[in-house]
């Protein structure tokens, strides 16, 4: 989740960062290398406090990755592929591995690493159970090595960070204190950039950037963000939960699937609903270097309803279904509105689309328990590699977090 790991990267950091053109730069570790088939090793910083001036060290990597592969942590399906941490002494640690990992350093690189000592103090061992609510220390606690501190964390009000003067990097800009205020409506947000009440706001709604673009003192920074929005079908049950097709799921049938990807009249999505601020594409991969750049790829079925209307026809469903789609209301850029198009666009082959959008701290845990018969997700982030989406999107259900967000449980 791209704007929490954004804010929480701003307090704990990683063994390796990433630079502006997502190269991998030194981080808590100065240096890698592979030494052998199996076996890779980290030379670490040494010099590094957290922020309550305890030491970093090898210890705290160990502990850190350990902690991520637990079976309630989010990102496991990554720290599982690095292996087994070992410390060879306070500031190197190797990482052996079952078999051959060609992109290590790609699942390495997510991983934060927290305090030993703090985690164990304050009963924060394993990540916090987000699926069924639990709250832990390190919701609304932080202790990491990172540029900025946490202050006060008031979920739903305003976060606090004040700048860490005893940060092991040469600090960019001049920012002392950060004020995060979440405001849920599109219009008062960006009335409070305007009138100066804010200084920055995160993914303004397209409709108001051209506006925002002629509006004096204020600047625009755009560009393609590294992520894929898709709708994703459960494809395991053998009844649809929110349909009314009793005895079947009309999503196992490629055909239907087919027939609603025809529908999308994506030309019209991107210049109407996303006025221009969207890529459409083909591809399930959120960087074009992850596919190759490969226009075959890329490229999408047709606009066709006439074919659409055939597909469902040839399924058995010549009158189409009703279905629900559920959607999050406060996650993606306009993520409700591309639902209520969809949903628009499929009535005209016949499928009734019930659209129920949720904020994301309710949508995500309804997803993780697969309590949805169509869904939204989005994919992406700093990775580039096209494994980070094969195999905890796209893989069967297995352990360790292999497709664990293969919430329509799709097999192939």
């Amino acid at each position: 989740e791209s704007f929490t790991n954004s804010v929480n990267q701003q307090v704990y950091e990683y063994l390796i960062h990433r630079d502006r053109q997502l190269n991998f730069v030194p981080g808590l570790a100065l240096s890698w290398e592979q030494v052998s088939p199996l076996k890779w090793r980290f030379k670490l910083r040494q010099g590094v406090k957290f922020h309550d001036g305890s030491t970093f060290n090898a210890d705290d990597v160990v502990f850190s990755i350990i902690r991520a592969q637990q079976p309630t942590s989010q990102i496991a399906v990554y720290a599982n592929a690095v292996g087994t941490p070992k410390k060879i002494d306070d500031y190197t640690v190797e990482f052996d591995l079952p078999k051959v990992n060609p992109i290590f350093l790609e699942h390495v690189q997510p991983l934060f690493i927290l305090d030993k000592e703090w985690s164990e103090k304050n009963k924060a061992t394993k990540p916090q159970d987000f699926k069924n609510k639990e709250e832990a220390y390190t919701a609304l606690n932080a202790n990491g090595t990172g540029p900025y501190i946490l202050v006060k964390r008031e979920p739903g009000i305003k976060t606090t960070w004040k700048r860490n003067p005893n940060h092991w990097a040469k600090a960019e800009g001049n920012v002392q204190e950060v004020v995060f205020t979440p405001i849920g409506n599109d219009a008062t947000r960006t009335a409070a950039l305007v009138s100066g009440e804010l200084d920055f706001i995160l993914d303004p709604p397209p409709r108001d950037v051209a506006r925002l673009r002629s509006t004096a003192g204020v600047k625009i920074i755009d560009g393609p963000e590294n992520r894929i929005v898709f709708i994703g079908m459960d494809q395991f049950r053998d009844e649809l939960l929110y349909s009314n097709v009793k005895g079947k799921n009309p999503f196992k049938d490629v055909r239907v699937r087919k027939a609603l990807y025809h529908a999308v009249d994506i030309e019209t999505m991107r210049t109407k609903l996303m006025n221009g601020q969207s890529f459409p594409t083909g591809g399930n991969t959120p960087s074009p270097k992850a596919a190759f750049n490969d226009p075959q790829i890329e490229s999408r079925f047709p606009f066709d309803l006439a074919q659409a209307r055939k597909l469902l026809a040839d399924a058995g469903y010549p009158n189409g279904f009703e279905t629900q789609l559920d959607c999050p209301n406060n996650r993606y850029i306009n993520d409700e509105e591309i639902c209520i198009a969809l949903a628009g666009m499929w009535e005209k082959i016949g499928v009734k689309v019930k659209v129920v959008a949720i904020p994301r701290v309710t949508y995500f845990p309804k997803l993780e328990k697969f309590d949805t018969s169509m869904y939204m997700l989005g994919w992406g982030g700093a990775v580039t590699d096209a494994e980070t989406t094969l195999t905890p999107v796209m893989r069967n259900l297995g352990q360790g977090g292999i497709g664990s967000y293969n919430y329509g449980r799709s097999t192939n």
